[in-house]
């Protein structure tokens, strides 16, 4: 009877692994994707508007998202919860809407407009290092010797891929190196996601994650939508409701959203923090696989220069997470935004 236990208890860990997997491998690809479905609506311009747009598709999948999270965690926003939080709370929570779910978002899109999904994914390996050097300098959270070789090795492997590219169209001269602002804009939404997630372990800690993620979500979607209209004018989403842009949203939302982040959720529940943050910082080496086979982007040799000091940072970073906190409990019995954003850190953009 005991050995049957450990086996059933074995093959459910083996499956949420494998949720995870598949889960890291849609999100891995959004970039790619949402990149080729702008491509798609250039070929099909409504009324001198691409009707598949990065905001349209930003926009559309936050909906579907929203929709998500509302069936899974519908039944913590009640009453009796909201009541509980503080002025406090509620200013942190709208800080992290604002910034996570409407400007890093916003951001990484443009960005995606203006560069290559290679350069926006390496260049969104700024957050990992971001993340730990104000965890210490704000929280006074104490890092392994690993961990911070794993965040300087990533952080040069940032830099290098991006002052080694050769100088094109839309690029600024730095002392002889090319800066470009699709790689700026990148950089720029790691920052926000990077204090976001500061924010997050600081003041949101004792709040629940369904509550968290529908209000960052649902805050986020508002506040991208008003931005967009004041930056590109009231035609700027006259295309929202075109069966155009909704035949392809059905895969980006089906896919990116739906069965990914269902399949993320699920995995979640029976895997550990340390399991699920080594399965998700593999999101970007996905990433690039997908540039490739989707979009035909190969990486050039500064991104493959500064890749590989990423992935090493990655293995060193992970390795001393695994020592430090080795933690055997799932993250469903955990169920707290700290545990979330310590698994999301490595992961990059989700798409969403």
């Amino acid at each position: 009877m005991t050995r049957l236990r450990r086996r059933h208890r074995l093959i459910h860990r083996i499956s949420g692994q494998t949720y995870l997997w598949l889960a890291i491998l849609i999100f891995g690809s959004s970039s790619a994707v949402t990149r080729k479905l702008t491509e798609i609506g250039a070929q099909h311009f409504m009324g001198g508007r691409n009707p598949i747009s990065l905001c349209n598709v930003l926009f559309v999948g936050n909906l579907c998202a929203l929709i998500l999270l509302i069936l899974i965690y519908g039944k913590q926003w009640n009453k009796a919860a909201l009541k509980q939080l503080s002025r406090k709370d509620w200013v942190s929570l709208i800080a992290v809407a604002i910034l996570s779910g409407a400007l890093a978002p916003g951001l990484i899109f443009q960005a995606l407009a203006l560069t290559g999904v290679n350069n926006v994914i390496l260049v969104g390996r700024l957050e990992p290092p971001l993340t730990l050097a104000l965890s210490v300098w704000l929280l006074r959270e104490r890092v392994s010797f690993w961990e911070f070789m794993g965040a300087i090795a990533a952080f040069i492997g940032v830099i290098l891929s991006i002052i080694l590219q050769p100088q094109g169209e839309g690029m600024m001269n730095m002392g002889g190196f090319g800066l470009g602002i699709g790689e700026l804009l990148a950089a720029a939404g790691s920052i926000a996601v990077a204090i976001s997630t500061i924010i997050g372990k600081k003041y949101l800690s004792q709040i629940s994650l369904g509550i968290y993620s529908i209000f960052r979500t649902a805050l986020g979607t508002v506040i991208f939508f008003f931005i967009a209209l004041v930056l590109y004018g009231r035609d700027h989403f006259a295309d929202v409701f075109s069966p155009f842009l909704w035949q392809w949203m059905l895969l980006y939302g089906g896919l990116i959203v739906v069965v990914g982040q269902s399949f993320w959720i699920k995995g979640l529940k029976t895997s550990t923090v340390s399991v699920a943050s080594l399965i998700g910082s593999f999101t970007p080496i996905a990433g690039l696989l997908a540039a490739y086979l989707i979009l035909g982007e190969a990486p050039t040799l500064p991104q493959y220069i500064g890749g590989s000091l990423i992935l090493l940072g990655l293995l060193l970073s992970q390795f001393g997470i695994w020592r430090q906190t080795n933690k055997r409990f799932a993250l469903s019995n955990v169920n707290s935004i700290p545990a979330e954003q310590q698994v999301e850190t490595g992961m990059g953009f989700k798409g969403l």
